[in-house]
Parts: C-alpha cells; structure tokens; sequence
C-alpha cells in the first residue's frame, strides 16, 4: 500500500492541475481496504508528502556562507590587479559579504585570545551577533568607539555591563580603554576590502605598512639602484603620521574610491573623538610590595605575553620603523590611509625622477633614451665604472613610511632646487612646515644614516676582462665604485645602551640581564638564542655582518657570565667560563649528595637540557647576503597575481597556440583529441607511435574517407575486427 501512495504523490505532485474529486478517486482506486472517499482519506492522504518545501530564512547566517572568505579576497585582489585605474564606485555589494565578516572575526579573534578559531567552531550565537553587527553598518546604526552598548562582544569579556556600578560606568566612560571589539571588526572587514584596491594603484617606490614589502627590501633597492649618486636628500615627514586634517584624508581617498557608505563609514571614524583623560582625583595609590607574590595564571583564553627576547628586539628599532600612525578610530586601517595620503609625494617624485633624467651617450652605464635599460654586467649591478666622463644626470627615490631618501647624480645646485620644490609641495598639499634642517643634503663621503645602516661609497678596482676583436681576450684594470652598506656599531652601542645591556661608549661593559634572575640557565639560554638568530637575520644585507653580530654575540654572553655569577655565587665571568664553557651550555648549578651525573639525568629524562649560545666564534657567524636583485622587483604575491591574469587573458591562449603551430609541436588538448578520433574510428586504442603518424596525416584522411572504395575496404576491416574479438 505505501508503495502505490507514493506512486499517487508523484503523480499528483506531476500533474497539479489534478482536481480534489479526481485525486479522492484515484487514491480509491489505488487502496482497495478504503471504504469511502471522504475528507479525511485526502487529509491522511497528502499528510504523507508535503506540497510545499521550507523556504531558506534569508536571515540566518548558516544561509548567508556560501563561499569561503579567503576566495571573496581573492576574487577582489584578481579584480583590482586586473584593472588597476578604473573608478571604484560600488563597495556595498563587498560590505554585505557575510563570509568576510565572518574572516574578520577569525582574525580578530586570534589577535584577542591568541589561537585562531576555526569556522566551524564559531558558535550560533556569536554567529547571530555578527549579522546584528553588519545590519547596523548597512543601516548606519553603528556608532565607533562604543563603551556600554554593544552588537558583539570579545570571547574572553565576560562583563555584564547591566549591573555595573556607577563608579564603574563613570571610569569605563571618561578613562581610555582599549579598542571595542567590534570596532577592530569593521577596520578588518574595511582593510580587506580597501588594500586590493590601493595596492594595484600604490608606487613602486614605497615599501612600509604593505604586504610582501619591508625593511630589507628597501636596503637591497638601495644597493641595487642608488650605486653612482654622489648628493642625497633625507627627509623626515613623520608628522604627517600623527595625523591630517579630516579633509585632506578623504579627499585622499575620493580619488579612486566613490562609494558613499564607506566614505561616510571612515569619515565618522575621523570625526569620533577619543576618550584619552583619566578621571580627575582617581590618582592610582603606590601599593606597598608584599613579601611573596603570588604567579600571575593566565586564563585559558588569554594570550601570552610576548617572550623577553622579542621585546628586546622591538628595542632595535631603527627611527624609521618607530612610529606606526594612528588616527582617530581607524586603528589598523591608519597605516592604509596614511600610505593613500603620501601616494600622491610618490607620484610627484616620479614625475621628477622623469623630468631630471638627462642621458649621455658617452656614458658607460646610463645612456638610454628611457633611463630603464642599463649597459653594465648583470651579474653585479652594483658596480658603477668611474672611469669615462660623468655627465648623466640621474635621481631615485624611496620612501619607509614617513621618512624619504633621495640619490642625486649631478651638481649640489640641483639637489638645493629639488629641495626647494619639495617643502613648497609639503606646504600646499599636506600644510606642513618643512626647512633645510629636515631635509638635509649630504655627500656620499659622509656616509647617510637611514635604517641604521650607513650608506657610503667604496672604490675597488676589479679586473675587467672582454673578448677584442679577432677573439683575443683582453684584460684590464678598472676603477669604479660600489654603494657600502654597512650596520651602524655606534646605534647599535646605543640601543644596547637604552636596554641596560651595558655602560660606556668607547669600552662598552656588559651588565648582567637581572630580569631573567629567576629562570632556568635552559630557558635564559633559548630566550637569548632567539634573539641572537633575529639579530644576524635583521643585518642580513650590511657588509659588515660578521663583525656587529660578534659584537652583539660579546655583549649577551657577557651580561649573561655576569647574571650566572650573581646568581650562583661565582664572583666572576671567568669562573663562569671556566664551569660552563665559552657558550655557557654546561650547567652551574651545584649538585649535593650521591646524585647521578648530569649526563646520565639528562639521559633519563630528569634534567633539562641546556643550548650553549649561539655565534660565540666569528666563524660560526652565516656571510653577507649578496644575491642579485632585479630591477623590476615585485614581491611573490603580486607576481602571481600578474601570472593568473595573464594567463586567464584569451589572447594568451591564442598567442601560445600559434606558437605550437609555428614549430610543429601538439597540445595535449590536440592529443587528446586525435586518440579520440582515431578510437571512434577504428574501434581499436592505438598506441602513441602510430598516433603521432596519423597526427600528419589527419587532414589527408579526411579527403580519403570521401572515396567510396575506401570505405567499403574500411568497413570490411572492421567486421573482420570485431569478428575477432
């Protein structure tokens, strides 16, 4: 019976046009035990399948992920690559995106709690609140900088801001907080959609707060093209970093982008003002040190501090890697803006970089009409020859957030008028003050700070070998000069100096490291490591390498010997030495008692074992890194970026397919195409030899099959085959 009312509700379900008395009929005809056709055979009747199905709640956030939010992006950096110049006017399709949202809120959430959370793992609720969060940005109903009332709050903020008290509201009100939670959200949803578009649009010439580009970069474009410049121009702008007028920010921004609900969304984060004063009279009362502390426990969804080694590295910061712009409620997206505000100097310098140029043809290196092409050897590019007349006039330019660099080839005049233009620019476009002590020009003999390496010329005269006519090799002895690099000892001396790792200028004394007083001789040893493996890391490219790296290897092995002699009593680094080797890696705490050697503990599990430092001999310390650097540099992700629309473009389809046919050469698509043919054919799988014969002779076959003998002949091989099989 089941099995002839399911053959009903098909039917019925097929034909709907089937009326209530037809439908009670059939259903009568279908059940031989129905006794009558009443209302409730039809009500049983259609209980068993229903008519209509669910309609998706478009309101329900499991609805709203139909992609992944990694694709969404890349989507949007294809899109952006693919037509850098046009005018972006619709956002708001991107802004409704939830899969972005929900991308925002992994990230954040690994910021916050320090692991990343999975999207399967985000709950319903937080889910829910996400979709209230986004309506409200849609609907203008977001406000920055909220204290109180809030669409989504962080995992670990386990307040409930109902029953505060009055003094509380009033602290949470009036003193600075941190950035609310779904603030850090929105600047991440408009980061992801903002940076494709600008970074298909930003210079070449610019290399912080951007992706795939950072300080290293700009020291090997320094090697690489400002090798020749006698009179360089270093520039501080950094107050355009502590912020601009609100006008000038998005009038900034207008350039490219025209879509009205991210304009006003930004605009509002640059109005809102920031909650900075503390409450009057609510000074904090100096709390008396108690004998024992207790151990501070982190709560499981609370990030670790960072370790001791890397906030002993963010201390070498160079000048220009300092300060990080902050502007309003913008938070992350600052770094963004101030690079679209300072765009437009880079933009400025290009076209001056193209108005400078003025070539020789007696020069040996730039002589082209462009400025692009370089008659040197490719295999040292930094080598500038000094030997025949200097008359090219040439400049470069680059930019590390709001600090600039300027290379000059030609008299000082020309350096002083650039300078001139340039404060004249400053003043009208961004309205700052700038005089000839912040925009110094120096000679190359002097050696130019910039990223505490030291730039300066060094002459060397290789051995320049060329084939002659007639094929005899000629050797000759040339004179030229090569940009030197070089890491600055004496900043180096002075950050070591601000981190009380030692004392004196001329004959630096290490000081013992009191803050790692209570931790393991195995874990001080690992924290030191670390930090001496990003130090050789971070002078990778100075010439010098080898020497500030046995340097700053000295000074903590010194400041270590002095800490271990404190700390166990030994009175000085050379018993320390003496107990625990040169790298310190045996241990110098006393064993009393039969105990067993530390060897055979360490063999057993019930002793840690101890790293000896790193780099304690200038052998052991890696050489500079010297390895070419091309001229039309971009970083990894922009040239795959390049790749996939080049080779998404029909036209490089039809260009490669030419270039088969024009050397005789077949496509695998072609293979596979002929194996098919041949196989309907035939009836039979050929092997590839036999294929690649009836390649050639694919088009005769064509005009043979025309001949009716042929196919007669054909046909007969054919039964024969298959009589066969």
């Amino acid at each position: 019976m089941h099995r002839r009312i399911t053959v009903f509700t098909f039917q019925v379900l097929k034909s709907p046009s089937i009326i209530p008395t037809q439908a009670t009929q059939l259903y009568s005809q279908l059940n031989p035990f129905a006794r009558g056709t009443n209302g409730f055979a039809l009500f049983r009747l259609f209980s068993f399948t229903p008519l209509h199905r669910r309609v998706p709640d478009p309101d329900d956030p499991m609805n709203l992920m139909k992609e992944d939010g990694v694709s969404v992006c890349s989507q949007m950096w294809v899109e952006n690559f693919r037509e850098p110049d046009r005018l972006v006017s619709n956002l708001i399709s991107y802004l409704r995106r939830f899969e972005l949202w929900v991308l925002a809120y992994q990230k954040v959430c690994a910021d916050e709690i320090g692991s990343y959370v999975p999207r399967s793992s985000i709950t319903r609720s937080a889910l829910e609140d996400l979709l209230a969060l986004r309506n409200a940005v849609l609907d203008n109903r977001f406000k920055w900088g909220a204290r109180l009332e809030f669409f989504i709050k962080s995992p670990k903020d386990k307040t409930d801001y109902e029953s505060l008290s009055k003094r509380k509201i009033k602290a949470i009100l009036t003193t600075t907080q941190p950035a609310p939670f779904q603030d850090k959200l929105v600047q991440e949803v408009l980061l992801m959609i903002l940076e494709p578009i600008y970074e298909a649009r930003f210079s070449q010439k610019s290399f912080a707060f951007r992706p795939g580009r950072n300080a290293h970069t700009v020291l090997r474009v320094i090697r690489r093209n400002f090798a020749g410049y006698l009179w360089y121009i270093k520039g501080d702008l950094s107050p355009i970093l502590d912020g601009l007028k609100v006008g000038l920010v998005i009038s900034a921004l207008m350039r490219d982008v025209r879509d009205k609900k991210v304009i006003d969304l930004i605009k509002l984060a640059l109005v809102t003002p920031v909650i900075t004063s503390p409450i009057d009279g609510m000074e904090k009362k100096k709390k008396t040190k108690r004998k024992y502390q207790k151990k501070k426990v982190l709560a499981e969804d609370e990030p670790k501090p960072d370790p001791y080694w890397l906030e002993t590295f963010f201390g070498f910061a160079p000048e220009e890697a300092e300060k990080l712009p902050s502007w309003g409620h913008c938070g992350i997206l600052s770094p963004l803006l101030a690079n679209i505000c300072l765009d437009e100097l880079d933009r400025w310098m290009e076209g001056k970089i193209k108005d400078f140029y003025r070539p020789s043809k007696s020069d040996v290196i730039w002589n082209s009409p462009e400025g692009e092409a370089e008659q040197g050897n490719t295999s040292w590019p930094e080598f500038v020859p000094t030997s025949g007349p200097d008359k090219t006039r040439k400049m470069d330019y680059v930019r590390y957030g709001g600090h600039i660099l300027i290379g000059i080839r030609g008299p000082r005049a020309d350096a002083a008028t650039l300078r001139k233009q340039l404060i004249e620019f400053c003043d009208q476009k961004y309205m700052i003050k700038l005089d000839n002590e912040s925009l110094p020009i120096e000679h190359i003999t002097k050696g130019i700070m910039f990223l505490d390496h030291v730039l300066c010329r060094r002459v060397v005269y290789p051995t320049l070998r060329y084939t002659a006519t007639g094929g005899k090799i000629i050797s000759e002895k040339g004179v030229g000069t090569l940009l030197s690099v070089t890491a600055s000892l004496k900043q180096c001396i002075k950050q070591f100096r601000k981190l009380n790792f030692l004392k004196g200028d001329r004959e630096p004394d290490p000081q013992p490291c009191f803050r790692m007083f209570h931790a393991t001789q195995a874990h001080t040893n690992a924290q030191m490591n670390k930090f001496l493996s990003t130090m050789v890391e971070w002078y990778r490219y100075a010439d010098n390498r080898k020497k500030v790296v046995n340097f700053c290897s000295y000074i903590i092995r010194g400041s270590l010997a002095k800490l271990y002699a404190a700390k166990y009593k030994l009175r000085s680094r050379a018993k320390v030495y003496k107990i625990g080797a040169r790298n310190l890696s045996r241990p110098l705490k006393e064993r009393k008692g039969q105990s067993p050697e530390y060897q055979n503990l360490l063999r057993m599990g019930l002793a840690e074992s101890i790293d000896g430092l790193q780099y304690t001999r200038m052998s052991l310390i890696p050489e500079t890194d010297y390895t070419p650097f091309p001229s039309n540099w971009r970083p990894d992700h922009e040239k795959a970026l390049i790749e996939y629309i080049r080779l998404d473009d029909p036209k490089t389809l039809e260009e490669q397919k030419g270039c088969i046919q024009e050397q005789g050469l077949v496509s695998p698509q072609d293979y596979i195409s002929m194996l098919v043919w041949n196989y309907k054919r035939n009836a039979i799988v050929m092997d590839q030899l036999s294929l690649v014969k009836s390649a050639g002779l694919l088009s005769s076959s064509y005009r043979e099959n025309d001949d009716p003998k042929n196919k007669e002949q054909e046909e007969s091989e054919e039964r024969l085959h298959a009589s066969q099989m």
